[in-house]
């Protein structure tokens, strides 16, 4: 069970209860306040007034809601007491000093001791119970109230409730699987180990891209070894007051040593374990280092005595973590969890989709070729996309359309069918699709053209073309990264052709197009002019994809105005060889173009038809149909 989840302590349960009777006490006092002292009769003003007159008041207090009084009695005594309700007479004071009648500005007291001990001892109660509910609320309560928020924040899963995960529960990263089996292998029998004098890695750091399943892999670990499973992320240890996060570190390994053995799971580990070289002379963040000192010390104080606690932690930010962080005897593995190639993204798919009814027809292993590059959470997106948008269409079970639908989705955005397009702006688009699936056509290490489609899709997609790999590639050569960019302006390049002019329509592809020929000086060495030389620092453990970690190095004015010349020549010769490749096949380019004009999607068989007739610039037939 969660820490959190714990039932409160019965002096915590007897407090709540004796606040309650107190409060109770001071309602009934409020409401009621005849039950605890005496009754005072109230009367009209006019009986006042009378018996003013008569000469039968011995006695008034004013006071600003009620007017008390007092009769006289029998041989000079005090007699009753009577209330009245005031009222606006400015006459009442010339009247009672016309009568002799004492009068004063406010009544006594009621004889009321209930209620005076009420009063005393009700509010510090209240503010002691509001001060013990926000404590509480800080975490822990009770007598430890106070330093409740240096408590860990961890939930503990321990066998019987929680990591019902298990490896076969995980797919796509078969070699994280097997790296990580040793831990396994550690807790469930570790005097084998410890047999043999090896030292088991007492931290390991799970890598890679968001959504490729770290957290996942952790819990399957705690499922596998069937120990209790301490979970938290890094940014819960950070706390308004300082010093916290360090006594939050501090009380979570005391609590994983009296569960030994266990496991200490802490993703998003770079929210404290940013490396402390860059903060500058001013400090830094003090209480985030304190926080990873703290860390540092907990995990380099186990000992062969030690009780048996692994550290797992995950991030997809190594490039930020501390150095001290990944030094042998704290972190001294990293386990690379990446996103799933082809097989992978199969066994994925094949588990999720155990969770939807699909109909008997579904190819799963076309769904995994025409998703590359997905991960582990993408593919769960995808699957469940799928089986909303059958549920929509009022379907039973969830068919390849549905899955086919969703991948486009994901990739492309929603179509937007309510946004309507001019007949001069639905022509330059299907003119401009259909240049890249015909310069794509004949690029051979571009993929597939599987469907052309001019229907408005997420933000700014008025149109698109959609290619799908044939298999999973890592390696690229210079030729088929040059095909690439034609095929990116490709679009442009119709528009040339049959318009004579240029729209903001390609401004995607001339980005993309510019990034990938500047990789290709910079980064790949692809240039004759400048050799094989890197001008941009490597991208190595920059699973999130931001450029602004991997700036240019400092070059020379020359030399930066040589890389310029060499991306314009890259891209300009690619534009050429576009124009070349629409130009020899424009009767095919009208052709198609009116054709999706008409009916706004090609796909399928249909579009192969079209495709086996492009022809390369020099007149040869790519495919004979």
């Amino acid at each position: 069970m969660s820490i959190k989840d714990r039932p409160p302590s019965r002096s915590r349960q007897i407090g709540n209860i004796l606040f309650f009777v107190a409060g109770l006490f001071l309602l009934i006092n409020l409401l009621f306040p005849q039950l605890f002292g005496p009754s005072i009769p109230r009367v009209p003003y006019s009986l006042f007034i009378d018996q003013v007159q008569d000469g039968e008041v011995a006695k008034v207090y004013v006071g600003q809601n009620e007017i008390r009084y007092q009769l006289k009695g029998e041989q000079d005594q005090l007699g009753q007491i009577f209330s009245t309700t005031p009222i606006f007479d400015l006459e009442l004071p010339k009247r009672l000093e016309d009568k002799g009648i004492e009068f004063a500005a406010a009544p006594p007291p009621k004889n009321n001791w209930i209620g005076s001990i009420l009063s005393w001892v009700i509010p510090p109660l209240i503010f002691v119970a509001i001060w013990q509910f926000f404590l509480g609320r800080a975490g822990g309560g009770g007598t430890a109230g106070a330093l409740s928020f240096t408590k860990s924040k961890a939930k503990v899963y321990v066998e019987e409730d929680a990591t019902r995960v298990t490896f076969e529960d995980v797919a796509g990263v078969d070699e994280a699987k097997i790296e990580l089996a040793e831990i396994v292998g550690f807790l469930k029998s570790p005097q084998r180990y410890n047999a043999i004098g090896a030292r088991i890695p007492r931290g390991v750091l799970l890598v890679g891209p968001p959504g490729t399943g770290k957290t996942l892999l952790a819990k399957a670990v705690a499922g596998e070894a069937k120990v209790p499973f301490f979970s938290i992320s890094g940014s819960e240890f950070v706390e308004l007051f300082v010093g916290a996060g360090a006594a939050r570190v501090r009380d979570l390994f005391e609590q994983a040593k009296k569960k030994a053995p266990c496991i200490i799971f802490i993703d998003e580990l770079d929210a404290i374990g940013k490396s402390r070289a860059g903060n500058g002379f001013v400090g830094g963040n003090d209480e985030r280092e304190q926080t990873l000192n703290q860390l540092l010390t907990e995990m380099d104080g186990f000992s062969a005595g030690d009780a048996t606690v692994i550290v797992l932690a995950a991030t997809n930010r190594p490039e930020t973590l501390d150095p001290a962080l990944l030094r042998p005897g704290r972190f001294d593995r990293q386990v690379l969890v990446d996103r799933p190639d082809l097989s992978g993204r199969l066994k994925i798919l094949e588990i999720y989709a155990q969770k939807v009814k699909l109909d008997k027809d579904v190819d799963l292993k076309e769904i995994a070729t025409r998703t590359p590059g997905f991960a582990g959470a993408d593919l769960a997106n995808l699957i469940n996309e799928a089986a909303l948008l059958a549920a929509r269409n009022e379907r039973t079970t969830v068919g390849q359309e549905d899955l086919r639908e969703a991948i486009e989705r994901i990739v492309a955005g929603l179509e937007k069918k309510s946004r309507v397009l001019s007949e001069k702006e639905k022509k330059i688009v299907a003119y401009h699709e259909v240049g890249h699936a015909l310069v794509g056509a004949l690029m051979p290490g571009g993929g597939k053209v599987a469907k052309i489609s001019i229907v408005p899709r997420g933000m700014a997609a008025l149109g698109y073309t959609l290619q799908m790999p044939t298999e999973d590639r890592f390696l690229m050569d210079e030729s088929e990264l040059r095909d690439q960019i034609a095929t990116l302006l490709g679009g442009r390049a119709a528009e040339e052709i049959i318009f004579g002019s240029i729209t903001t329509g390609a401004a995607n592809d001339l980005q993309r197009a510019t990034d990938l020929a500047e990789r290709m000086v910079t980064t790949y060495g692809m240039s004759k002019v400048l050799g094989p030389l890197a001008y941009e620092k490597g991208q190595s453990n920059n699973f999130l994809g931001n450029d602004m970690m991997n700036p240019r190095r400092m070059v020379s004015d020359d030399t930066a105005k040589a890389i310029d010349d060499e991306v314009k020549e890259i891209v300009e010769n690619a534009h050429q060889k576009a124009l070349a490749i629409l130009k020899h096949n424009q009767g095919l380019l009208e052709e198609i173009a009116q054709k999706i004009l008409e009916q706004e999607v090609i796909e399928g068989d249909q579009l192969q038809e079209y495709l086996n007739r492009v022809q390369s610039g020099d007149g040869k037939v790519t495919v004979s149909v």
